[in-house]
């Protein structure tokens, strides 16, 4: 495991869903699945996560608030986009708001499908961000050697 994995901090950011999948992040963060073992934290801040969990489709209102959320993350960084809504705009994708999922504002690196999301799978997801988190740090210490 590289450094850059071994406490990942996320940012959870609620675009616009039904709170299904919010508070199935609530719960995989708390004491009953313990996201936590894995060394997850949650923050409030962008500037110190390293994982950026999106619930929710992106709308019009929303869209400038998920790249600015996006664009304060540090680099390396993840997007988790967690829930069907996330991942293509879901039961919504047809209202007349709505632009899609997060990769229609963003680009995402990891796919949680479901309507709710379960815990498990935003775990498998978190730890899957992580890999992917590992594999940028590792390209960027190669591109300043490269430099």
């Amino acid at each position: 495991m590289a450094f850059a994995s071994k406490s990942p901090w996320v940012i959870h950011y609620d675009g616009s869903s039904c709170n299904g999948c919010d508070i199935e992040v609530l719960a995989t963060l708390c004491p009953g699945f313990d996201g936590e073992r894995f060394g997850v934290v949650n923050t409030g801040n962008p500037k110190h996560a390293d994982i950026f969990l999106v619930t929710g489709s992106v709308n019009e209102q929303n869209i400038e608030v998920v790249r600015e959320i996006y664009d304060q993350m540090l680099e390396p960084k993840v997007v988790v986009a967690c829930g069907i809504c996330a991942c293509t705009g879901g039961v919504f994708h047809d209202c007349y708001n709505v632009l899609g999922g997060v990769d229609k504002a963003i680009p995402v690196d990891v796919y949680a499908p479901g309507c709710a999301v379960r815990p498990e799978q935003l775990i498998d997801a978190i730890v899957a961000g992580v890999a992917a988190l590992d594999e940028k740090s590792a390209a960027m210490k190669a591109a300043r050697k490269g430099a």
